[in-house]
């Protein structure tokens, strides 16, 4: 497993770590026991850094996580949180008096005095441009509630003024090889800031698996059924943004583009987007052991070259640009 400094928070992690949104909420039915065997696979494999949030199963995700690190005390972890998502989607909400509530609710979920990093759930895109909210998260860290912050985005443009925040350590972003517009601007910028990046949704929820057909139903409580035109959240967060048989269709050209490379497609979505220059962690998501060490071994893949990259732009180019490219 290779790892990467994360941004300004001057952590080591892992290049892969471990998305638990799946272990919360939204993704069907998982168990304890089943969400315990992925957190104990994936730190086998070399997975030394978890992302959750306060609202991923309101709470479930969190806990989960929490119980595992009193388990398992001497691991070399790095938990990333997100706040903001609990209340009412206003600017008026992100105020210090909140943030302290929300981020003494995840301590007590994960069971720690300081959380190591707490992310703004992609908030308002004013809140971007007041300097109150970035005042109230500075306290936040002066007060050791928190030891670092950053923000989840869903555009570029909110990226870019993340990124700008002198105090912003890390920047999630929705980037794979069916969302490519942050390698234009964002990860340029996160470079020469010194921020990390943060690479969610790096399989377009598993379109980029090759697993799916025009016929693959998913369960009525998954979000890939309840959120597909953004019906409860960004339609960004649901494969991406694209229209599901599109993506079946563009995933079978990626899932050649793979095969060549002697890979899994899952395997090599994950590697080439980890390989990318400014990404300091991807965290793709796991529902059961068999994702989470596959997903774990493609940290330490090989660079796949320019050639690659080449056939990733021209897939997008051609399938996918004129849909996503002016959205977000």
């Amino acid at each position: 497993m290779q790892h990467r400094i994360l941004g300004r928070t001057g952590r080591d992690v892992s290049l892969i770590g471990l998305g638990t949104w799946q272990l919360g909420a939204d993704w069907g039915e998982v168990s304890e026991a089943d969400a315990r065997a992925v957190l104990d696979a994936s730190a086998a494999a070399g997975v030394t850094f978890f992302d959750t949030a306060d609202v991923y199963g309101d709470g479930r995700s969190e806990s989960l996580i929490g119980a595992w690190r009193r388990d398992n005390p001497d691991a070399e972890l790095t938990v990333a949180t997100k706040m903001g998502r609990r209340v009412e989607q206003i600017p008026g909400n992100y105020v210090l008096q909140n943030f302290r509530a929300w981020t003494d609710r995840s301590r007590r979920n994960l069971g720690v005095d300081t959380l190591d990093l707490v992310q703004l759930h992609c908030p308002p895109t004013a809140v971007y441009s007041d300097d109150a909210v970035f005042n109230a998260l500075d306290t936040l860290v002066e007060e050791k509630a928190i030891a670092a912050y950053g923000v989840s985005v869903e555009t570029v443009a909110e990226a870019l003024a993340a990124i700008a925040r002198p105090g912003v350590a890390t920047v999630q972003i929705i980037l794979n090889a069916f969302r490519l517009k942050p390698l234009d601007d964002v990860l340029p910028a996160a470079r020469k800031a010194g921020v990390g990046i943060i690479a969610r949704v790096p399989l377009a929820s598993g379109l980029l698996t090759g697993r799916y057909t025009h016929d693959t139903v998913f369960a009525a409580n998954d979000h890939r059924t309840f959120n597909r035109h953004g019906e409860a959240f960004d339609q960004g967060e649901t494969f991406s943004g694209i229209d599901f048989d599109e993506g079946v269709e563009a995933a079978r050209e990626f899932s050649v583009l793979a095969e060549n490379a002697g890979l899994a497609p899952a395997t090599a979505a994950l590697a080439w987007v980890s390989q990318l220059p400014g990404v300091s962690s991807v965290i793709p998501g796991a529902r059961n052991v068999t994702q989470a060490e596959s997903n774990a071994a493609a940290g330490s893949v090989p660079d796949l070259g320019d050639e690659f990259t080449a056939s990733v732009r021209e897939l997008y180019d051609h399938r996918i640009r004129d849909a996503i490219h002016p959205r977000w």
